[in-house]
């Protein structure tokens, strides 16, 4: 006896990677940056929230390597006080 497909999406109706991911996001506050410094204060305000934390890579869409930087700097920019 032969078993009856679904109904569900062909191969030809399923979305792809393409489709889900709309395009490349980049970071506006690091745009024509390299080196994230930790005695440019007003750059760092940027990444970090009202209270004084660190924001994620989500809502900056900064790239992994960028993060670590920005996680860097902002450290040193508190234990040298320039930062909360």
């Amino acid at each position: 006896m032969k078993r009856q497909r679904s109904n569900g999406p062909r191969n030809s109706d399923r979305m792809t990677l393409n489709d889900r991911m709309p395009g490349k996001r980049i970071c506006k506050h690091l745009e024509g940056v390299e080196n994230v410094d930790y005695k440019d204060h007003e750059l760092l305000r940027k990444f970090m929230t009202e209270r004084g934390k660190i924001m994620s890579r989500r809502t900056t869409y900064a790239t992994a390597k960028q993060q670590r930087q920005i996680k860097r700097a902002i450290r040193r920019a508190r234990i040298m006080g320039l930062l909360p």
